[in-house]
């Protein structure tokens, strides 16, 4: 439903621009985080949830952190404010009713991604990968060549975006 939607309010601006020549932007951005995020176990993403069972991990002196999955599929992530600096740089650079990918262009492992979060939170006990809970979509990565081209890429290197928003995330 979320796909469709989204789907849906792109062509209803592509629509709209052609109709009564309105100008509208439709970027696509890759799976996000940042302080702010949804930490809730039940309903949030991958990284915001990691980041939270790492941090009770942690406090609680858990010997390991159960992670759903087996660590193989690939996600890509962008921090908040690079998504915040492109849409800024989008709208002064990019006239075009064709949808714009905004994402970092890479990806890495659900597991390299848990071993990154519980490297910045701390927590040193062991990974346990639940095989009986699902992995999803095997890879998630945007191709940004087309941001690129026109001069853009995100600043926010994955581990600093990750620790600093374990830091808003320990002050919240």
């Amino acid at each position: 439903a979320y796909a469709i939607a989204k789907i849906a309010g792109i062509k209803l601006c592509q629509a709209y621009a052609r109709e009564y020549g309105a100008n509208f932007i439709s970027g696509m951005p890759t799976n996000l985080y940042g302080p702010n995020d949804n930490f809730d176990l039940e309903s949030s993403h991958v990284l915001p949830a990691l980041m939270r069972k790492a941090h009770e991990a942690k406090k609680s002196g858990a010997p390991e952190l159960v992670v759903w999955g087996s660590g193989k599929p690939r996600r890509e992530f962008l921090h908040v404010d690079d998504l915040a600096a492109a849409c800024f740089f989008l709208l002064q650079n990019y006239d075009s009713p064709e949808i714009i990918n905004i994402g970092t262009g890479t990806d890495l492992s659900v597991r390299e991604l848990a071993e990154l979060i519980c490297d910045v939170v701390g927590f040193e006990g062991n990974l346990a990968w639940d095989a009986s809970k699902p992995d999803g979509t095997p890879r998630k990565l945007l191709d940004t060549t087309k941001i690129n081209s026109l001069g853009w890429e995100p600043t926010i290197a994955l581990r600093d975006g990750i620790a600093q928003t374990y830091d808003w995330f320990r002050n919240a």
